[in-house]
C-alpha cells in the first residue's frame, strides 16, 4: 500500500519514518493505521501535483477512518484540491463537510471566504452587483470567523474587512 515517493525532500522523508515510528508505538488498530497510510499517501501525492492519486487516498481513507477530526483533515484536503481544479462549488462542499466535523479550520474557513470573494469579483466584472454584494458579505463572514480563531493570520483578508467597512463583528 505504501506509495511510491520519487522526489521526497529531507522533511517529507522525515515525517514519513516518524510517523511510521509512532504507528508502531502507539495503540493503534489495524484499521486506523491503514487509514493514516492511505490519508499520508493522499498527502504526498497531492503535493507532487497528483491530484486524481490524492483523491484516491483520501477517498480510501475515509471509508476506513472514523476519527471526526481526522475525517476533517481528509475532507479538508479534498476540498482543496477541488479548489485548485477550479471545482469550487465541490469545494465548498468539502470544506463545509470538514467544518462540520470540526469548527475549528479556521484554513477552511479562509478557503470558503476566498472561493466566495473570487465569485464577488467575477459577478463585479460581470455587472451583477447585487450577486456581488451577496458574495462579498458571505467572504466576509466566513474571514471573520477564521480571524477569530487565528487572529495572526489572514493579514490581508483583515486589511480587506477593514478597507471595505465590512469589519463589523471583530474587536
Amino acid at each position: 500500500m505504501p506509495r511510491l515517493q520519487k522526489n521526497d525532500n529531507f522533511i517529507d522523508k522525515t515525517f514519513t519514518i516518524l510517523a511510521d515510528i509512532v504507528l508502531k508505538v502507539l495503540p493503534t488498530s489495524k484499521e486506523e493505521k491503514e487509514a493514516f497510510y492511505y490519508y499520508r499517501d493522499g498527502m504526498s501525492a497531492q503535493s507532487e501535483g497528483e491530484y486524481a492519486e490524492a483523491l484516491e487516498n483520501y477517498y480510501e481513507a475515509l471509508q476506513i477512518e472514523e476519527d471526526p477530526y481526522d475525517r476533517s483533515y481528509i475532507l479538508y484536503n479534498i476540498g482543496l484540491i477541488y479548489a485548485s481544479n477550479g471545482e469550487h462549488i465541490k469545494a465548498l462542499e468539502y470544506y463545509h463537510q470538514a467544518l462540520e466535523l470540526n469548527a475549528n479550520l479556521p484554513q477552511a474557513l479562509n478557503n470558503i471566504a476566498v472561493i466566495y470573494h473570487y465569485q464577488g469579483i467575477k459577478a463585479t466584472k460581470n455587472k451583477r452587483l447585487h450577486t456581488s454584494k451577496e458574495m462579498f458579505t458571505k467572504a466576509a463572514k466566513y474571514w471573520e470567523q477564521a480571524i477569530v480563531l487565528a487572529p495572526n493570520n489572514y493579514i490581508e483578508a483583515q486589511n480587506w474587512l477593514k478597507t471595505t467597512g465590512r469589519k463589523y463583528s471583530i474587536s
